[in-house]
């Protein structure tokens, strides 16, 4: 902690060179920005109004809770936007290609495009971290307590860490908050520790989260070594002279960087609070939100033969005279103790039969009893992760065709209980826009003047914004959360290590003190406050 105390002092709230940078934000921008954000929130309360309406509550309760971790949700992407957003931005101010308010609200409408796009594999690669008693049991007291627990110390992690003006991570800080509430269940359970996490997915998760800034330092270093024989006497070499913009190539590139970052941002970090918002629409209101009911009739009928098939492959691998189990309780008992028998694939069997028959039954999501939705999609999620196991597991020597039907079964499930309406993606992106207007400043200082004790070039940004914009990119592509704060600077550190400008080392110390603390105090704070919460409720 130290080091942080250190932070306090070289990372000050304000700063003369971004002050000189610096303009008055234009009234028009000012009215196009309050524009977009009231035909935002109109759009967002449309689509719920509507999502609601066709369902009944039978009283306001729901709607209070919805409302008050809705809010909570949303407060984390905004302070998300303190941190991730504002690095995007960081290059292209302090390399004078664009005005700081002009470049924080161009960031702002390409992480808008890449929410919008997202595919939310990312929002449920985080929630798979997450005990699957907890996900199933997201209505009740400790589905909450959990939700309200992790969200709630994320928030004041990230607070903490802005106001020092520290470059934390939002990626480490979640999934800290994850590990934290998913320990704390499992002790209040009377399990092992360990027993009901998915070390898997959160090694896999981990191993993003710690390699991925040290491949932004390594490949941004790099990247200005090998192009030092090309830029020696280039312009691109240059630090800025004063507030005079670099010639419009160069520029257009820092602004093409600057793009890149904030809408692979957008792509990546946006769906952190999705499948945490996606669990409180399901637990508050299941009716509306528990299956997908844009799911078109020929989509059904492709799922109903589909699930045929997969019931023959199943019936091929239980042994004969195998007890009938409970399915329910014995797939979920799998899920914890990832111990396959024949009572466990016939258990997967049934499931899939009870499926098959509820929406055969009706031959429409949207024709099923409101009662019946929350089961169904438990029932379908138990399922889907039941056979991600089993295909993996050496104890269901499935062939390769056989795996590629449960794999198309299990893309099927997937999509219709794992979804993200376009409303919740437009919350998103406005909570982290104004995360970004309000506090970007602190980080984008930080990053631009206090990691190097040189300026920086035009080559050093360039490289660092490149760098982070392709790293996201692959991580988003393979469903991984990355963090955006990390990459960046230390690709900023890279550079200037690379360059010989010298590194400020209590503000590097600092940083990777954050770094390395985030995950366990957010998980420490989490885990408090789960038992907390659990006690409450």
């Amino acid at each position: 902690m130290a080091d942080l105390a250190t932070a306090v002092e070289v990372l000050p709230a304000q700063s003369s060179l971004l002050d000189r940078k610096q303009k008055r934000p234009a009234r028009l921008g000012i009215f196009l920005f309050l524009a977009a954000l009231l035909y935002g929130l109109g759009y967002i309360a449309f689509h719920l109004a509507h999502d609601l309406d066709r369902i009944r509550l039978v009283s306001a309760w729901p709607l209070i809770v919805l409302g008050l971790a809705l809010a909570i949700a949303l407060a984390f992407e905004f302070v998300n936007g303190f941190h991730d957003t504002a690095n995007a931005v960081a290059t292209v101010i302090y390399t004078n290609s664009l005005e700081p308010h002009t470049a924080v609200v161009w960031s702002g409408i390409c992480n808008l495009a890449g929410v919008l796009v997202s595919s939310g594999t990312v929002a449920y690669a985080v929630v798979a971290l997450l005990p699957v008693e907890l996900i199933l049991k997201v209505s009740s007291g400790s589905g909450f307590a959990m939700v309200f627990a992790l969200l709630i110390a994320a928030i004041l992690w990230n607070l903490g860490t802005w106001w020092l003006g520290l470059p934390a991570s939002s990626s480490h800080t979640m999934v800290g908050s994850i590990i934290g509430v998913g320990l704390a269940s499992q002790l209040l359970n009377g399990r092992a520790a360990a027993s009901g996490l998915d070390w898997t997915q959160v090694i896999k998760v981990l191993k993003a989260l710690f390699f991925s800034p040290l491949l932004g330092f390594a490949l941004a270093g790099l990247l200005i070594l090998l192009a030092r024989p090309l830029l020696k006497s280039s312009v691109m070499n240059q630090a800025p002279k004063g507030a005079e913009p670099p010639p419009w190539p160069v520029r257009a590139l820092m602004v093409l960087t600057c793009t890149g970052v904030s809408f692979f941002h957008g792509s990546n970090d946006g769906q952190k609070g999705m499948g945490l918002i996606m669990l409180i629409l399901i637990g508050t209101v299941p009716a509306a939100y528990a299956l997908n009911h844009s799911i078109a009739p020929a989509q059904v009928e492709s799922f109903l033969a589909q699930s045929v098939e997969v019931g023959h492959i199943l019936d091929r691998h239980i042994a004969p005279g195998t007890p009938d189990p409970d399915p329910r309780t014995e797939v979920a008992n799998y899920l914890q103790t990832r111990h396959l028998d024949a009572g466990t694939i016939l258990a997967v069997r049934q499931l899939i039969g009870e499926i098959h028959r509820e929406v055969a039954t009706y031959k429409s999501l949207q024709l099923l009893p409101p009662s019946d939705r929350e089961r169904v999609r438990d029932d379908m999620y138990l399922a889907s992760d039941a056979l991600r196991l089993m295909e993996s597991s050496h104890g269901a020597s499935f062939t390769a065709a056989e795996k590629s039907t449960l794999n198309t079964y299990r893309g099927q499930l997937d999509n219709t209980t794992k979804f993200i309406p376009t409303w919740v993606k437009v919350a998103v992106a406005l909570a982290l826009g104004l995360g970004t207007m309000v506090g970007w400043r602190r980080i984008v200082v930080t990053v631009g003047e206090r990691i190097g004790q040189e300026h920086m070039t035009y080559a050093q940004g360039a490289s660092a914004g490149l760098v982070t914009m392709a790293t996201i990119f692959m991580a988003d592509s393979w469903g991984l959360p990355v963090s955006t704060t990390h990459i960046l600077s230390s690709g900023v550190a890279g550079t200037m290590a690379a360059n010989g400008s010298g590194l400020r080392w209590s503000t590097v110390n600092a940083i990777a003190a954050g770094w390395l603390l985030t995950l366990p105090a957010a998980a420490l704070l989490s885990g408090a406050l789960y038992f907390l919460f659990h006690w409450i409720a």
